[in-house]
């Protein structure tokens, strides 16, 4: 009898850790660079690299982790770790480069080949949609997060990713640890809008 139900135990293991999403997280900003690449517009995160002192060495992710032109390499590192999921998050101002209207179609291109790539490497994607980097133009405009506008143009925003990836993406966040970008942000004003 005990062998049995360690045996039954084991089957219910085996099924449960073929089930389990093993991965990775990145941020657009901490790793793509290419700032201002390919029709990319401004976020907050660069406005807020620009005022002296907020950021150690006064450093600027121009480059960062170059994951824009080196997302192949990622890639591989990830399925040379046998994980088989990767939890991005999407560059707003990448893909409508002043927050709502037109749509930049190289940022639609340059996740889509991302995209294609995890899942041809039978890595699952899982998106965030917002990881504090909000357009630059939308905080200018009507002071982003603090007005009610930003719900229709965030909702443009959602709707034109999920146009574009959803037949591919099937899991999405909405926004990374929202406690962390209002608190420190908008309170405490050590990361970006750094407002007190």
């Amino acid at each position: 009898m005990y062998q049995f139900i360690l045996f039954i135990l084991y089957l219910k293991f085996a099924t449960a850790s073929a089930k389990f999403k093993w991965g990775v997280a990145t941020a657009s900003y901490q790793i793509e660079g290419a700032i201002g690449v390919d029709g990319s517009g401004r976020n907050i995160w660069d406005d807020f690299s620009d005022i002296p002192g907020k950021i150690h060495n006064n450093e600027k992710a121009t480059i960062a982790d170059n994951s824009y032109y080196l997302y192949e390499n990622d890639i591989e590192l990830i399925k040379g770790m046998n994980l088989n999921s990767y939890r991005f998050s999407i560059s707003w101002a990448r893909i409508l480069p002043f927050g709502n209207g037109e749509v930049n179609q190289l940022g639609i291109d340059h996740y889509n080949k991302l995209i294609d790539a995890l899942v041809a490497a039978q890595i699952e994607p899982f998106v965030t949609l917002y990881h504090w980097d909000l357009p630059s133009d939308l905080e200018k405009q009507y002071s982003g997060w603090l007005n009610k506008k930003i719900i229709k143009d965030f909702a443009y925003y959602a709707e034109t990713c999920f146009s574009h990836f959803g037949d591919r993406v099937k899991h999405w966040i909405t926004m990374n640890e929202p406690h962390t970008f209002v608190v420190v942000g908008y309170s405490d004003g050590a990361f970006a809008v750094s407002r007190k």
